[in-house]
């Protein structure tokens, strides 16, 4: 599991933006008009194509977990290799990782604790423990929170934020905290934060 050594902080203000959609964060974006660290005054100007598609790929990298390069490049290989659109693939895959799934059934308020749920054994598919993270989610698959598991207060303080809605292509039971992904998104239907650029992705990617 790829660690986020960097402040989630240090990151909405390199960015310009809230990418993790959490209101704490909103205060950070009216404090300075650079970005954060020493040389941040020095940092601005006009930004090449190559760092376009670079920052697009970090925002969305950071956004699912920040998952490590080797992850992320072979999440875009398997979009590449499947049929239909590369861009639509690639949101596909993620939005169909069982952390994804977890986060966007509201069980955890961050794709970084739904891993860590999934990494300790709180989770089950088809009534089997899945301790990984990256495994992928069918509709035919029930996900659940194991019956020990249910009653830890971080899973019912989550599913009572009011800060973002279940998304129509996950069917959820709050009493019974189960989770189906009923089908794949598309790429519009996704309730990012910001404005994310998939297609600047696959540009990356095929330099």
């Amino acid at each position: 599991m790829a660690k986020l050594k960097i402040a989630k902080g240090k990151l909405v203000r390199k960015f310009g933006e809230n990418i993790f959609g959490n209101p704490k964060y909103d205060k950070l974006l009216n404090r300075k008009a650079y970005p954060p660290g020493q040389h941040g005054q020095s940092k601005r100007g006009k930004i090449s194509d190559y760092g376009t598609q670079l920052e697009a790929k970090q925002k969305l990298k950071f956004y699912y977990g920040n998952m490590n390069e080797r992850q992320f490049r072979n999440i875009y290989r398997k979009a590449l290799s499947k049929r239909g659109d590369t861009t639509e693939n690639l949101i596909a895959l993620l939005e169909s990782r069982l952390d994804t799934v977890i986060y966007r059934a509201k069980f955890a308020q961050t794709v970084f604790s739904a891993r860590q749920m999934i990494n300790h054994g709180h989770i089950t598919v088809n009534k089997k423990r899945v301790n990984i993270a990256s495994y992928i989610v069918r509709d035919t698959d029930l996900i659940e929170v194991r019956e020990k598991s249910k009653k830890l207060t971080v899973i019912d303080g989550s599913l009572q934020s009011t800060e973002r809605d279940v998304p129509e292509y996950i069917q959820s039971d709050n009493k019974n905290k189960t989770a189906k992904l009923v089908r794949i998104p598309k790429f519009s239907e996704v309730p990012f934060p910001v404005i994310m650029e998939p297609s600047l992705v696959i540009e990356y990617y095929s330099r």
